[in-house]
């Protein structure tokens, strides 16, 4: 079973109906229990860093993230959320990506909203991808590159399109709305 974490942020039916199409049993949970039963876990994209770590430390879900040992994506501010801090709201995240999360300093419109292609795939979580294969974003802000980046993006600036450190991952796209290719990121996830 899939854990899908709801915590107050956006973005979780998408989710739930892309890993439906894959065939995936999911549930959409805050339980503790849920979590550590599940095979895999999803944190969703969508909101802001400052509310969504607020949310994760009132709910004590701040130290059971930190504990998992099966594999965790976060997507969008799922991801920016497992960095050290994140400019957007000055705020501490989990530090499981020793890296911060900046403002795009793009010259081009914020929020970076549509396609854009990724490139440097260095993960397993790419798979059957191609190098610069378009995928769909929505974000102001995006962890810096790393020894932990596994994928990259420009727009305007280059950032970490995907990350991973041990058993946690993270894309700063949407594999949900990506398309197919999108299923294909989150496949190569789930049989991880």
């Amino acid at each position: 079973m899939v854990a899908i974490l709801d915590y107050k942020s956006g973005n979780i039916r998408s989710v739930k109906n892309a890993l439906d199409r894959l065939g995936y049993d999911s549930i959409i949970t805050n339980c503790e229990s849920d979590i550590e039963r599940a095979t895999h876990i999803i944190l969703p994209g969508v909101g802001d860093a400052y509310n969504v770590m607020n949310y994760l430390i009132k709910s004590n879900l701040y130290s059971v993230i930190k504990s998992i040992s099966s594999p965790v994506l976060g997507i969008c501010i799922g991801m920016q959320i497992l960095c050290a801090s994140s400019q957007e709201g000055n705020v501490q995240c989990l530090n499981l990506f020793d890296i911060p999360v900046k403002k795009l300093e793009s010259s081009q419109k914020l929020p970076h909203m549509g396609w854009n292609r990724v490139y440097d795939l260095r993960s397993p979580l790419f798979n059957g991808v191609n190098e610069g294969e378009w995928f769909y974003f929505v974000h102001s802000y995006a962890p810096i590159l790393s020894q932990n980046s596994i994928a990259t993006t420009n727009y305007g600036v280059e950032f970490s399109a995907a990350l991973n450190k041990q058993n946690f991952y993270g894309t700063q796209f949407h594999p949900e709305k990506s398309g197919d290719v999108g299923l294909k990121v989150l496949s190569n996830f789930l049989i991880m």
